[in-house]
């Protein structure tokens, strides 16, 4: 603890109310660096008067550190406040050519007999510990234990099925409606053995812990993009029968007047000569795109078709 009277006061520190406010503000923080709160305190006690000598014992740093900082302040104010010279300030303890030698192994080798590389299998190698590698990888965002895949369409309609099917959903067409179809198959139809009790207070929903088989079934389902609204049916099996059965239910519920572009992937029971012969002689034929939207999506992500393309081709 210092006294006030035991040693000359210093000139006083001008501040402004707006700065004042400001280093108050870090002295009282419990989440700010340390040394940003030394210095504040600093500040602080050179504005009420202190003289340097009692400065440096109560904020526990030296007299040139209280000079220096008072003179930074003196002549920028708060604009470079807390920022640490060049040259100063704790030193890298890994050389440039050890971080270097951790990026260009992971980006273009393996380790023998593994599928990647992990931080400890990195740090052995280089010979860091492994927390130095992790923050080797977080810094510029390496993750070598994840894998993103994809596929290349080998269909050689695959741009013109994109550039319809994206300009569907970006621009659908007047007086038309765009259903997203897809089948789930191999659906275990299960039903419990006695009949559940249902919620009520103090006691929750109950089911029997055994459970009997009915088979399979096979859910087909058209998504409306426009209005989120799911048309469904489950049908026995997966076949093109039960497809052209989907298709004239879709046909009966979409109101007469509007046109009907479905999007479909490439099962081949959507190609079926059945199905075909059936769309051909229908009286309002469904427009039928056969492109899968992972194909799509991937084709868009990596710039093959631009969104403009797109919009100008609708």
């Amino acid at each position: 603890m210092y006294d006030p009277f035991m040693s000359r006061a210093a000139s006083s520190l001008r501040l402004t109310e707006g700065q004042r406010e400001v280093l108050e503000t870090l002295v009282r923080s419990r989440t700010s660096e340390h040394r940003l709160v030394q210095r504040a305190q600093v500040l602080l006690l050179a504005a009420d008067g202190i003289s340097n000598v009692e400065i440096s014992e109560v904020a526990g740093v030296s007299r040139p550190t209280v000079l220096g900082w008072r003179g930074q302040f003196e002549a920028e104010g708060l604009t470079r406040f807390g920022q640490v010279a060049k040259g100063r300030g704790r030193k890298a303890s890994i050389p440039e050519e050890k971080i270097a030698e951790i990026v260009e192994l992971t980006l273009h080798h393996k380790p023998d007999g593994e599928t990647h590389w992990s931080c400890r299998s990195m740090a052995k190698r280089v010979g860091v510990s492994p927390a130095t590698v992790q923050r080797v990888w977080s810094a510029r965002g390496l993750k070598p234990h994840l894998v993103d895949t994809f596929k290349i369409s080998n269909d050689p309609r695959f741009e013109e099925k994109l550039v319809d099917v994206v300009g569907l959903y970006l621009n659908p067409p007047d007086k038309a409606v765009v259903l997203a179809m897809d089948e789930k198959s191999q659906i275990q139809a299960l039903d419990r053995t006695q009949p559940s009790l249902p919620l009520k207070p103090g006691r929750a929903g109950t089911m029997t812990h055994d459970y009997k088989r009915h088979g399979t079934t096979t859910l087909f389902a058209a998504l409306n993009v426009l209005t989120g609204v799911v048309l469904g049916q489950c049908l026995p099996r997966h076949r093109h029968n039960e497809f052209l059965t989907f298709l004239k239910k879709i046909n009966r519920e979409v109101p007469r007047g509007l046109a009907i572009h479905l999007i479909l992937d490439n099962h081949g029971t959507h190609n079926h000569d059945n199905v075909k012969e059936w769309l051909a002689k229908h009286a309002r034929k469904p427009f039928v795109w056969t492109a899968s939207a992972e194909d799509i999506l991937e084709k868009v992500s990596r710039g093959r078709v631009t969104l403009q393309q797109v919009q100008s081709q609708n």
